[in-house]
């Protein structure tokens, strides 16, 4: 039975009735300082279009307000699902991949303003010059997100970004994208830095279950127990819920696999069984581990799962909030307040008819 948190809502960034006021697919972090930091992709004109730029905003005063969205990377192409890490310090790594949206029809519901601007942009992009900026990229900021490094590639990519091993090297989670096409058929690779993101090398490879394609699988996120285990989640869905049904998957659900060698190798996914994706995923100081993803089902909303076994068993289905006008929302990312209490920012609408905005609650874990 689904159960409500004890959770207050606020705004990160709303921008209603704009043309480019579209807000998605956030992450947000901790620096040492305290500041709260959100990167996402934003001021675009819709869920898919042309013109998705890497946007932040913080937040000095533990989420309860936030600066105005600056773009801290525009491409001439689509820049989408941004992650975002605090190394210590002040250092900040970025994350990001940039697509060519051509392959997407201009939506015929949209204003014919949209249209103009669509087209207007799709005249300037070349195959030569969209293919240089196709895939998955990575920054570093060396003082807290004012100023930026040259973008480098990545071989993987995931919404969430990598994580920070606690030895300092960055492990990198996702789905190989060097080309438009590994998005679709590459299967999910572990990537690690030791140099904080400006080389990496792919070390590893999760395995696919019987009766699913490569296809199926997209944007995981992981995280290192306190044994090193590396613990993943990744998202699972198909075109037809029912191409999943007879490996007994849910559509638009999750997979867990491990890792006890450092990402070198994964055990089979196995399926959680229940609906809601992506995953992001924290080890609260607790212990609990949080598992926080969208829900497109009605009642739209953001949902958690906890795990007090190092993910041996999940309780699932606890609502964040279920007040979703539709569908269009999720990729919940996690961090924990200094006064253990969780903050989760994701996208969603804020009210029906209006773009999606970058939102956050503050909730506390349940009682045992």
């Amino acid at each position: 039975m689904s159960k409500h948190l004890n959770a207050t809502h606020g705004i990160v960034c709303r921008i209603p009735n704009e043309t480019f006021g579209y807000f998605g697919w956030p992450t947000v972090t901790r620096m040492d300082d305290g500041t709260l930091a959100v990167a996402s992709s934003g001021l675009r004109t819709a869920h898919i279009c042309p013109f998705g730029k890497t946007v932040l905003n913080t937040s000095t005063d533990n989420g309860q307000t936030w600066s105005e969205p600056h773009v801290i990377q525009d491409s001439m192409i689509d820049d989408r699902d941004a992650g975002i890490v605090s190394l210590g310090g002040t250092k900040l790594l970025a994350t990001w991949f940039r697509t060519d949206t051509r392959n997407y029809r201009i939506p015929e519901h949209a204003p014919e303003k949209e249209r103009k601007l669509w087209e207007k942009a799709f005249a300037e992009w070349t195959d030569d010059k969209v293919n240089k900026l196709v895939g998955s990229w990575v920054m570093l900021s060396e003082d807290g997100g004012a100023t930026w490094g040259t973008p480098v590639r990545a071989p993987v990519s995931a919404p969430h970004g990598p994580i920070q091993l606690r030895h300092g090297d960055l492990l990198y989670l996702g789905k190989n994208f060097w080309s438009p096409e590994d998005r679709v058929v590459s299967t999910i690779r572990a990537a690690r830095s030791q140099d904080d993101g400006r080389t990496w090398k792919t070390v590893g490879e999760v395995p696919v279950a019987a009766k699913t394609e490569p296809v199926n699988y997209h944007e995981p996120h992981v995280v290192e127990l306190p044994s090193g285990r590396l613990l993943g989640m990744i998202r699972i869905q198909a075109h037809s819920g029912k191409e999943l049904k007879a490996a007994g998957i849910p559509h638009f659900s999750i997979m867990q696999t491990e890792s006890d060698d450092g990402g070198r190798t994964w055990t089979t996914p196995k399926p959680l069984g229940f609906h809601g994706s992506p995953p992001h995923l924290l080890q609260h100081s607790s212990g609990t581990l949080v598992l926080t993803y969208g829900y497109r089902l009605e009642p739209f909303g953001q949902r958690v799962a906890f795990s007090r076994d190092e993910g041996a068993t999940w309780e699932h289905d606890w609502i964040i909030r279920d007040d979703g006008p539709d569908g269009d929302l999720g990729y919940p990312a996690t961090i924990e307040l200094e006064d253990g209490t969780l903050f989760s920012v994701y996208y969603q609408k804020a009210a029906a008819g209006e773009k999606c905005s970058l939102l956050w609650s503050q909730w506390e874990l349940p009682q045992k």
